[in-house]
């Protein structure tokens, strides 16, 4: 599981990003913290893997909190940035404070689970390496710039896209179509139909399994 820290000085919308938050297979938050102070406090007890930051905070504001962190050493933390500002001074200085995202509030809960699961994709990319080719770290770089549901074909939607990443990314192996169709609880026309449309954007592994007849095509979470 990975934690997360939710940092709002919006005790309500705290609680909204917690249940977003929870709600994505593999995350769990392990606090909230409602100011500048608590949230620098609540790293260095709770030592959170994930950090869901405020800029607008009623004592430090959220880029100064950034800023502390970095200066801190605090490696072990990777931040996302969810804010209502939208002026290019404060996306500069996240950017520049090493965030991995800048999520601009309101957003609902198939944003920001977009981009927990692109960040689930690159954790496992860089815990599956030793070394690095250059492929390799553009590949990483470009599931960080993007997420699994840009520019969806005519009739996909993101929930099912959703369902689907969870079902191959909770697998302990490859799976077939019917095999993901009988988990997601989708007919096969709908599972093969998102299977083939991450397979053709390189989210996804297909690999053809060869017996007899037709080979079977198995797909699985990179």
């Amino acid at each position: 599981m990975i934690s997360v820290l939710v940092v709002d000085d919006d005790f309500r919308v705290a609680s909204l990003h917690r249940a977003y938050v929870e709600s994505v297979e593999g995350f769990e938050v392990v606090g909230e913290a409602h100011s500048g102070l608590a949230a620098l406090e609540a790293v260095d007890r709770l030592r959170p893997e994930l950090m869901l930051l405020d800029l607008y905070l009623p004592d430090i504001p959220g880029l100064e909190v950034l800023r502390r962190l970095r200066d801190s050493g605090s490696r072990h933390l990777d931040v996302i940035v969810v804010t209502a500002a939208r002026d290019v001074a404060s996306f500069r200085g996240a950017l520049h404070g090493g965030s991995l995202y800048y999520l601009e509030k309101p957003f609902g809960s198939a944003k920001l689970k977009e981009r927990l699961l692109a960040y689930l994709a690159i954790r496992d990319k860089l815990e599956s390496l030793d070394e690095a080719s250059q492929a390799q770290v553009d590949e990483i770089y470009a599931t960080l710039r993007t997420t699994v549901a840009r520019d969806l074909p005519k009739g996909h939607s993101s929930e099912t896209l959703g369902l689907i990443v969870e079902t191959l990314r909770s697998a302990a192996g490859d799976l077939s179509a019917d095999e993901v169709a009988a988990q997601a609880g989708l007919s096969r026309a709908t599972a093969q139909r998102y299977l083939s449309y991450l397979a053709r954007i390189g989210r996804i592994k297909l690999v053809l399994r060869y017996g007899a007849g037709r080979p079977e095509h198995r797909y699985s979470w990179p």
